[in-house]
């Protein structure tokens, strides 16, 4: 483990909120805290692109006279980052490219807005892979961040900016990007929670697009609960109802042919029995419905994805700023047919027919957000017993479906692997615009797993 003497607040949202209003704690202190910790984590684990120190300690400033005012909003002077991929209008965004170095945005994204209207203090903005186009958060030309759990290793991606921050307590929570698990994937690998909603649920007005068919904007934090009081800015209200006892509760793994790996699958199996301890889980033979899953997405990706960006930029400015690994997808989607993407979107919707046929059968699907815990920086391949394929299909495989069908999913903590004590978490999945449903589920099931996880890492 990466060990750190930083100091750092493990208070919730809730908790944070409540000291403001008593005045036990002031929004100026806990931001100038987020602030120190936030420049502590930039130059240890590189997980943020952007600082605003100034606009954040002003903001901070508005939110104690609200306060004092009595006219504290939902999130008023809750620390928060935003990906980089995400504009602002007060910061640059260079959607983790160096070609974009320096650029300002003339205005925030509608979820950015959305944010600062309910209070929050947006106090930088966190690290992506190049475009959003990658799992593992690295970059030749910008560094590599690093897993708070152990330098050594990714992050995940994209958001991985955004899971390593909240994991090292720099920010409450924040907003990510998730076209094939971006928010679900770095949140499993560094020990915190990712949600992505049924898609179109959050605007993608101001985010730059990767595969417009696919992309949402997700929500990530430290717990289930601060991700439901992130949620309420957006509209997604959590009732707080109590949990029924007669959840249908599907159990699947190994999607794709993508085996899990021992620890992950024996921490899998203890969660899945906590769970049996309440609720009747029904385990689904539906390998068959995601054969292709991800070879679809894959296509869709390099399709829309070659269309977003030769529709900025031409081949030249492409091929000698962009990142060498982007320019080269970009070179593959030059060869891509309409008929190969007719093809690949045809599947699709067979897909998420036949998806939402299963999830009518059931109140939510639980399997492994990843089959492996986190690979080693600069690895290509993944080997999980006698399966080998690329970081990207091995990371991918259980998150990108759902993209595809546009399902809400969560990924929550379940523990730590005996092997390396790398974070392992479970995704949970619900029917579409069942998001409020999903969340109150995951909260409920988050204090029975959590017990599972390690000693807590420190940076």
């Amino acid at each position: 483990m990466e060990l750190s003497t930083k100091p750092r607040d493990t208070s919730s949202i809730a908790t944070l909120l409540s000291d403001y209003s008593a005045g036990r704690r002031t929004t100026t202190d806990a931001v100038a805290e987020s602030l120190a910790l936030a420049k502590h984590c930039q130059a240890n684990i590189r997980a943020f692109a952007e600082i605003d120190e100034a606009g954040a300690l002003e903001a901070a400033s508005r939110s104690d006279q609200r306060y004092r005012e009595k006219t504290a909003r939902t999130l008023e002077g809750v620390p928060v980052a935003v990906k980089d991929m995400i504009d602002t209008g007060d910061m640059p965004t260079r959607y983790g490219s160096p070609a974009y170095e320096g650029h300002q945005p003339n205005s925030d994204a509608v979820v950015v807005q959305a944010l600062r209207e309910n209070g929050a203090v947006v106090v930088g903005k966190t690290t992506t892979h190049e475009f959003a186009w990658g799992v593992t958060t690295s970059s030749e030309a910008l560094g590599d961040t690093l897993n708070p759990y152990d330098h050594t290793k990714i992050p995940g991606g994209s958001s991985g900016g955004m899971a390593a921050a909240i994991a090292c307590g720099a920010v409450r929570g924040g907003l990510g990007t998730d076209t094939g698990g971006s928010v679900r994937i770095p949140a499993a690998l560094c020990g915190v929670v990712g949600f992505k909603p049924t898609f179109g649920f959050l605007s993608t007005d101001g985010v730059f697009p990767l595969a417009f068919s696919l992309d949402h904007v997700g929500i990530l934090a430290r717990s289930v609960e601060d991700v439901q009081i992130i949620s309420r800015a957006f509209g997604i209200a959590w009732q707080g109802k109590a949990m029924r006892s007669r959840y249908r509760i599907g159990v699947t793994s190994g999607l794709g042919g993508v085996p899990m790996s021992a620890d992950v699958a024996d921490l899998f199996t203890l969660a899945c029995s906590l769970l049996r301890q309440s609720f009747d889980l029904t385990e689904l033979s539906i390998e068959t419905v995601f054969d292709g899953a991800f070879k679809t997405f894959a296509g869709i990706v390099l399709v829309e994805g070659g269309v977003g960006h030769f529709g900025r930029n031409d081949v030249e400015f492409i091929q000698s700023r962009y990142g060498r690994e982007t320019a080269a997808r970009l070179k593959l989607a030059e060869n891509v047919s309409l008929g190969d993407y007719a093809k690949w979107q045809q599947r699709r919707r067979e897909f998420a027919r036949d998806l939402d046929s299963v999830m009518q059968t059931l109140d939510f699907l639980v399997l492994p957000t990843c089959p492996c815990t986190a690979p080693l920086i600069g690895e290509d391949l993944v080997v999980i017993g006698s399966w080998s394929g690329t970081v990207r299909e091995a990371l991918m495989t259980y998150t990108a479906p759902f993209n595809l069908a546009g399902l809400p999913a969560i990924s929550i903590p379940i523990g730590q692997s005996a092997t390396d004590g790398m974070p392992v978490g479970l995704q949970i999945v619900a029917a579409r615009g069942r998001d409020a449903q999903l969340l109150e589920f995951a909260g409920e099931i988050e204090s029975w797993v959590r017990p599972l996880a390690g000693p807590e890492h420190r940076m």
